[in-house]
């Protein structure tokens, strides 16, 4: 017997806040003890065996401590800007599907949803950064401006690919038509763009910037800015900032397993499950951190020129050529 709608949602929304919280917990772990492997040190090991309960004790200290509003500040907007930058990953993680049935919402607009909500992000870091009245906070705020929006548009570009290959925006759909085996995956349809896999790396990319990732962390880059637009935050205001990057990591992620990589459905053909969309998302998460500790931050006008003058022209051909294709065939 299946629960009542409103029932249904409750427990979904209760079942990914949870969901988000353990992420935000471990895959910290996780990049604590692959920082040190690459850097030859060995990361947490002294709270728990191998350093587990590291995450928990770091998260009751953060909630010991006060959240502090700094003299000058806007206390309103400084109080609201952690609330909205955790909003949008919950929201988008709801129109995911993990499963064949497993999703909280199953709408027609889902890939234009989770775009829409995604745009909050960077107005809850401009918030909080311009509230805080601090300079270094505010001069991240700015850089925060200007990468989303070059970074938006090639990622529009992109997704608009997989959106006239696949012709719909809803998510479960575009996971149905990659049934079968690997090939039949959109990374893999070289017959409806050759350059599909460019395409990938392109949306790859720009989920990075988007998530405010190393190579492209103007957003706190902690070594110029102190701590970015989070400088002023204290306890779990800075500790919500926290969660919601990790959030929006694996939103991305889920994002671009369901895009490219066939969400819930097995390279094999058989024995599709949850499973499987779970193995490809930590795969990439895990490529995610891989990358933050492999390469250096790169310059913010060698940043925004990467945008500008590669990755939209590069995201637009392979649209033209995407969409002359279709028509040929």
């Amino acid at each position: 017997m299946s629960l009542p709608e409103p029932f249904r949602l409750l427990a979904f929304l209760v079942g990914l806040m949870g969901f988000v919280a353990l992420n935000a917990a471990y895959l910290v772990w996780v990049e604590r003890k692959t920082a040190g492997r690459i850097q030859r040190r060995p990361g947490p090991t002294e709270v728990g065996w191998a350093g587990l309960l590291q995450p928990v004790a770091d998260g009751l200290k953060l909630l010991s401590k006060q959240f502090i509003v700094p003299p000058g500040a806007d206390a309103l907007l400084f109080r609201l800007a952690p609330l909205l930058v955790i909003a949008p990953g919950l929201m988008g993680l709801a129109l995911m599907p993990f499963g064949e049935s497993l999703l909280a919402l199953d709408v027609n607009l889902g890939l234009l949803m989770v775009f829409a909500f995604g745009s909050i992000n960077v107005l809850a870091l401009m918030v909080g950064g311009w509230a805080s009245r601090n300079k270094y906070a505010i001069i991240s705020a700015a850089r925060v401006v200007s990468q989303d929006i070059a970074y938006e548009i090639p990622m529009l570009l992109a997704a608009l690919t997989l959106m006239m290959v696949a012709g719909t925006l809803n998510l479960s759909e575009i996971v149905a038509l990659q049934e079968g085996p690997f090939w039949r995956w959109n990374l893999f349809r070289l017959d409806l763009n050759p350059l599909m896999p460019l395409t990938f790396l392109i949306f790859y990319t720009c989920m990075l910037a988007e998530t405010n990732r190393a190579p492209f962390d103007m957003a706190e880059a902690e070594s110029e800015l102190v701590a970015g637009a989070f400088t002023e935050y204290a306890g779990m205001g800075f500790g919500v900032f926290f969660m919601a990057e990790y959030a929006n990591i694996v939103l991305g992620c889920s994002l671009m397993t369901v895009l490219f990589l066939g969400g819930w459905q097995s390279p094999f053909g058989a024995y599709s499950g949850v499973w499987w969309f779970l193995l490809k998302l930590y795969f990439l998460v895990f490529s995610v951190i891989w990358v933050r500790w492999t390469f250096p931050r790169t310059q913010f006008y060698n940043l925004l020129n990467l945008s500008w003058e590669i990755l939209i022209p590069f995201s637009l051909f392979t649209l033209i050529l995407t969409a002359a294709m279709m028509k040929v065939m």
